[in-house]
This record gives structure tokens, C-alpha cells and sequence, in this order.
């Protein structure tokens, strides 16, 4: 597709809400994901320091 202008673009054919709207929420799933696995990790590496010292007790 060829848009004559910026404002015809973000606008996609009437559909641009929808498909921006699709990305946001797709972006913020994907943020979320990382956030909540660095957590994670964070929780594991802890718990196995905590494990490490309990064995060498």
C-alpha cells in the first residue's frame, strides 16, 4: 500500500486504531513476558545462593 501522507498512514484505511491498538497490546505482553522472567531469575539465583550455603553448613 502507498499512503499520500503521515496522517493517511497512522490512520491505515480507517483500520488504524485496530492495528495500532494490536501492536500496543502485543508490546506491552512483550514487556510484561521480560519482566516477569528476570523476576524469575532473580528468585532462582537467590534461592539456589541460599540453597548453596545451606549445604555448606
Amino acid at each position: 500500500m502507498q499512503w499520500a501522507s503521515w496522517s493517511e498512514f497512522w490512520a491505515m484505511g480507517g483500520y488504524g486504531l485496530y492495528v495500532w491498538g494490536s501492536y500496543g497490546a502485543a508490546l506491552i505482553v512483550i514487556l510484561i513476558e521480560i519482566i516477569s522472567l528476570r523476576r524469575g531469575q532473580r528468585q532462582t539465583l537467590q534461592r539456589l545462593k541460599r540453597m548453596k550455603t545451606w549445604e555448606s553448613e
